[in-house]
């Protein structure tokens, strides 16, 4: 707390001195004065400030400050960020074109709002791709709602702006605009995997906006009700099951889950994991796969919560059942930093290095790395970079679910 408290106050006396800069001039001498002695410093401390899940009135400002500072450095000082959050892949790192996403944070909504509330990412593709191409199959099932977007994970609203300027919602900015904008029936779906922490602190949110409008309702996330045990499995989950294993399998360049079988390739789907009471949700999809005869799929966990879906556990079961090839992809709905480092990484810590390589793997809580014996080689360890919101099928359980909420 006491670092992060630290962290603050350096990029508050950051942005103090950037303005300091452009009101004395840029070739003065009192501006050269202000300037550090370790600019990538500097830096490194504005990117800790905007870190943050609070949201402040100065957030866009210091925002802006640490673009500035980001852009008034060298190439190799920008190699040279680093703090307790930032690094060089804040600003520096391609995830594709912004221009491509529209945040969908436009006034004149009418009377009825579909508010779709997500976690959010900073990579601009899967944003556009995995998260816009919910919204719009929303959008394109509702003509007469006017489907708007909110984020619930401040640092990712904080890290699109300053490095591509583009404002998304938070949850308040969001309902708040619907209030300005004299919506009267508000409909919300999140498109969270399941009733989580993100989950109960979206309902948290709605309580204090409840009375502006005339009605609320709340939609199922992805994966439904979540069942008192493993074995409790419901509709949305077999459903979601046959959706993600059919992409799988097409994207693999197999006929069926049966011939990616019979050549020795398991699916393994990596999802976050959770603290949260919810997470018995994986083990009931693990079940779900079960009950569906899919014996080469399997389902782990990037916090490995529960215990079942860490790595060291979802190799050993890989290999037990006989399969030499592997095949990651993400049971997220977005394909951003989980999906391309800690899956698809080619960096010891990372699913795909891990099964290319073998060896020992840390895992959280453990008190030694676990060892994970012989990796599987590179020729037969691939990664599917593609978050759950690009599925066609996925979205049309998304449109059920907001559907069923307006019936209400």
């Amino acid at each position: 707390m006491k670092k992060k408290l630290l962290v603050m106050l350096l990029g508050i006396t950051m942005i103090f001195s950037l303005s300091l800069m452009t009101a004395c001039g840029g070739g003065s001498g009192e501006a050269e004065e202000a300037k550090s002695d370790d600019p990538a410093a500097e830096c490194a401390a504005l990117i800790d400030a905007i870190y943050v899940q609070e949201y402040t009135d100065d957030t866009y400002a210091q925002c802006e400050a640490a673009k500035k500072a980001w852009d008034a450095l060298t190439d190799e000082q920008k190699e040279q960020v680093e703090g307790e959050f930032a690094d060089p892949d804040y600003f520096g790192r391609d995830t594709g074109d912004a221009s491509k996403d529209d945040p969908l944070n436009q006034d004149e909504i009418g009377e009825n709002e579909l508010l779709v509330v997500s976690f959010g990412t900073s990579f601009n593709e899967s944003r556009a791709e995995d998260i816009g191409g919910i919204e719009k199959a929303l959008q394109e099932a509702n003509p007469d709602w006017s489907v708007r977007r909110a984020f619930t994970a401040q640092i990712i609203i904080n890290h699109v702006y300053a490095r591509d300027g583009e404002k998304i919602d938070n949850v308040d900015q969001a309902l708040q605009r619907a209030v300005d904008n004299g919506v009267k029936n508000l409909v919300v779906q999140p498109t969270h995997l399941m009733h989580g922490a993100e989950y109960d602190e979206l309902i948290s949110a709605l309580d204090g906006y409840k009375d502006k409008f005339d009605s609320v309702k709340v939609a199922e996330p992805l994966l439904g009700t979540v069942g008192e045990d493993a074995t409790v499995i419901n509709a949305d989950k077999e459903a979601v099951a046959k959706a993600v294993v059919a992409e799988a399998v097409k994207a693999g360049g197999f006929d069926s889950l049966d011939a990616a079988a019979a050549d020795g390739t398991a699916f393994v789907f990596m999802g976050h994991g959770t603290s949260h009471e919810a997470s018995i949700s994986y083990d009931q999809m693990q079940e779900q796969m079960k009950q569906l005869g899919y014996k080469n799929v399997f389902i782990g966990t990037v916090e490995g919560n529960p215990e079942d879906t860490a790595f060291p556990a979802v190799k050993k079961a890989v290999e037990d059942a006989g399969y030499t090839k592997v095949i990651l992809r993400p049971l997220m709905v977005v394909a951003g930093d989980h999906a391309n480092n800690d899956m698809a990484g080619d960096e010891e810590g990372a699913w795909y290095y891990g099964f290319v390589n073998g060896g020992e793997f840390e895992v959280e809580g453990a008190d030694k790395p676990v060892d994970t014996g012989a990796g599987l080689g590179a020729d037969n360890v691939s990664s599917q970079i593609e978050g759950l919101g690009r599925i066609a099928d996925i979205q049309k359980i998304y449109i059920a679910h907001t559907a069923e909420a307006m019936a209400q």
